[in-house]
Order: structure tokens, then sequence, then C-alpha cells
């Protein structure tokens, strides 16, 4: 039984922010247990801002994992910048995920200007400790405590999980005491149906040759459990930008496009718990990532 009193209790909101392919959606991921963020090598994964929870008998910690702050190139990037930015000021904690390296690009430096501004802790994340040795761990500490006045400076690997649990003793200690927000069984806000297009969209970006995936988007049209249960129907359309795309997207004889379908069909059982008959559109929406009225259709909504 989680001891919600509020005089031991630890609460609070948490932003996870960082360049793109950093591993902001593996380390929550990991932190929760179970996978709601996609994860994919290309850039621009995350395009929302995901909401998940993190429950314990000493605290609950909820993760806002935003988009890669990155310079915008379109509408769409935008949109992603300034949910990414938006979200800074709105938490308790700001956790800042970078590479264990030694080197500060520009991209960082863009980063470490918009945390400047925010007046809460920030938790810098040395994240894939895996792949590097302990000394080059220790050197990309000593390069980023002199980069921005930050709370603390925290080395794991989100692919193994390796200090983990120290990240977690670490934003309780600098989360402030309060209530439960949500139920201990909870771990996203997000609708399944939300949940269901992106498992589409990451096997899309899986799949597809490099430039495409920037392209696409994916819309659940139907989503319905039949009436004698254990089977799910789900019908959904992915949106590219060219017809060319469109052809590439389908593959020979359709077989890309099954491809697609049989990998995220494996996700969606998982999380639904059900058999899943899953039946894969795609629709061409010529520049749809610079044309508003499309970006909200598809669920990019930048006054949110």
């Amino acid at each position: 039984m989680v001891d919600t009193n509020m005089k031991n209790y630890k609460s609070g909101f948490v932003a996870i922010i960082g360049r793109p392919n950093v591993g902001k959606s593996t380390l929550m991921n990991q932190l929760i247990g179970q996978k709601i963020a996609i994860t994919s090598s290309k850039a621009q994964t995350t395009r929302n801002r995901i909401q998940t929870v993190y429950t314990c008998d000493r605290g609950q910690i909820v993760f806002l994992d935003t988009p890669g702050i990155n310079r915008a190139k379109n509408k769409l990037g935008e949109y992603m910048l300034k949910v990414a930015e938006g979200t800074l000021n709105e938490v308790d904690l700001v956790m800042w995920i970078v590479e264990a390296t030694t080197f500060i690009g520009a991209g960082e430096r863009y980063i470490i200007d918009q945390l400047k501004r925010v007046k809460t802790p920030i938790i810098v994340v040395i994240n894939k400790i895996d792949k590097v040795s302990d000394e080059d761990v220790f050197k990309a500490i000593d390069t980023y405590k002199n980069a921005c006045d930050f709370a603390e400076i925290v080395p794991v690997s989100a692919l193994n999980g390796s200090n983990t649990d120290e990240l977690i003793d670490t934003l309780l200690k600098y989360l402030p005491y309060g209530p439960q927000y949500y139920d201990e069984d909870t771990i996203t806000d997000q609708p399944e149906r939300q949940i269901v297009a992106e498992l589409i969209r990451e096997q899309a970006l899986r799949q597809l040759d490099k430039e495409i995936p920037h392209g696409i988007a994916v819309v659940v049209d139907s989503m319905k459990e039949r009436t004698e249960g254990g089977i799910i129907d789900i019908n959904a359309t992915i949106i590219c930008e060219r017809d060319s795309h469109k052809g590439i997207i389908i593959g020979k004889q359709g077989s890309m496009l099954k491809k697609i379908g049989t990998h995220s069909r494996y996700g969606m059982e998982r999380l639904l718990d059900a058999k899943v008959n899953l039946k894969l559109w795609v629709k061409v929406k010529k520049d749809w990532r610079d044309t508003d009225t499309l970006l909200k259709n598809f669920g990019y909504h930048a006054d949110e």
C-alpha cells in the first residue's frame, strides 16, 4: 500500500529534455518499466509531450517526455520546439539527457541558453555509459559541471538500466512533499488510441528509408472490440507527403505495409492484452507538416 501522507510523500512533475537521439524515450520507458514512448535511431521520434507516471512507496514522479530540442525547419518543427521549451516552465524538475562526451556542441549550447532562464532545479543525466569507459564518464561529468548551474549530475544507461535506481533517488530528493496525483496502477495519461498510432509510426520509422519517416503521421480511424471479445479491430491510415513515398510505404505487392503492420500489431497485442486485427491504408497529404489545419487534424496543437 502506498503511503500518501503528505508529510512523508514526495510528488511532482519532471520534464525530460535533450537533443534528438540521446535516449530520452528509452530512459523514460526504462524508469516506468513499460514501453510507452516510441524509440528509433531517427530524429523527431517523439512529437508530442508524453506523460508517464512512476509510483513507489516513497513518492510519485510524473514524467513529461518532450520532443528533442532542435532548431525548427518547418511548422511541425516549430510546434515540437514550442512544446519542449514550454514544458520547462511547468514542472518541479528538469532532467536534461546528454551523452557521455567532453564536447559541448552548438546544439547543447542552445539548450544551455534555454536552461539558464529556468528557475527550477536541473538534473543532468549522462546517458549511454554502457558504451564508454569509466574514465570517459568522469570526464563528461567534469565537462558538464562547469556548463551551467546544475543541481546534480547522474550517469546512467537507459538501455540496460544501470544506475537508474540512483536517478530515482535523486529525483525524489529534489521533489516537494505532496499528494499522489494518479492511482498507483496508472503509468500514462495517453489514450490507448494515441499509443496505437505511435506504435505504427515507430515501425514505419524503423522499416522505411531515412528521409520518408520525417514526412509521415498516423491516424487511427477506428478501434473497436468485437462483441464476443478477445479481438480488437483497428483501422489506421499512414499519412505521407508525396506520391512516390506512398509507393515506398506500400512496397512491392504490399510487402512493406504488411511488414509495418506485423511488427506494430505485436506491440499492440502486448499493450491491449488482446488479439488485434489491424488494417492499414496510406494517403498522401502534400506538405502537411507546413499546413496548420492538417497539423491540428493529426493531433499537433501548438496552442496546448
